[in-house]
Parts: structure tokens; C-alpha cells; sequence
């Protein structure tokens, strides 16, 4: 068989998987970027009860794009850092808020891990609504 044909079929084939996925990606996000202090709901099912546990921290990181898009917020709980990586488009993300707006001149902030109490700040930024 010729190249075209393998190419056309994996570019049909690409448009296939882009048009399932346009069903299960969230359209109520708000925008987030790296710097931010979000608090994510998250659904915890304990037993048969279902509750939406806060988790609250910066944004340190974000990788992908479309259905596989994730966040890293770090947060210091009991004087230990925790960091989380949350898929933005799952179903166990109940909502997602924006605290704060952070002022951040790096995509990715891992240089904050090694930080303790007062030099882990990130300055505000006004310019950006929280929505």
C-alpha cells in the first residue's frame, strides 16, 4: 500500500479519538495558570458515602493539553511540602477555584521545593480576573 493511504488513515483516525474526546472535556474550567493558588474539590468515596475533600495549594506545573491536561499543586501540610497531580478533565475533580493570581516569570516552579517558610511567596498579579 502506498504512504498516502497510511497517512490519510492516521489522520483520519486522529480526528476519531479528538471527537470522543470533546464529549468528556469540562467546558466550566476556569483559567489556570502556574503561580496560582487554587483550591481543587475532590471527590473521596468513603464506604458508600461520597464527599468533596479541599485541596488547597499553588500551582507549580502544568503538562498536556486537552483531555490529558494536569496541574501540580503543592501545598506545606504539618510542615511537610505535598504536592498533588490532578487530571483537570476527571470525572474525581468536583470543581476547581482560584484563590489568588501568582506573578511568576517560569512555566514550571520546582525551584519552590527546595524553598522553606517566607521564600516559598509568590508575589499577586492584579491584571488577571479569577475567573
Amino acid at each position: 500500500m502506498n504512504c498516502q493511504f497510511w497517512i490519510a488513515l492516521a489522520m483520519n483516525a486522529e480526528a476519531i479519538i479528538r471527537s470522543i474526546e470533546q464529549e468528556y472535556i469540562k467546558n466550566d474550567l476556569p483559567t489556570i495558570h502556574v503561580g496560582d493558588t487554587v483550591k481543587v474539590g475532590v471527590k473521596i468515596k468513603e464506604g458508600e458515602k461520597e464527599r468533596i475533600q479541599p485541596y488547597e495549594g499553588t500551582v507549580i506545573a502544568m503538562r498536556n493539553g486537552g483531555i490529558s491536561e494536569t496541574i501540580t499543586v503543592r501545598k506545606i501540610f504539618q510542615g511537610v511540602g505535598v504536592e498533588r497531580v490532578f487530571l483537570l478533565h476527571s470525572p474525581l475533580v468536583a470543581s476547581i477555584t482560584i484563590i489568588r493570581r501568582g506573578k511568576v516569570r517560569r512555566a514550571k516552579l520546582y525551584y519552590l521545593r527546595d524553598r522553606v517558610g517566607k521564600a516559598t511567596r509568590i508575589k499577586q498579579r492584579f491584571d488577571r480576573s479569577l475567573k
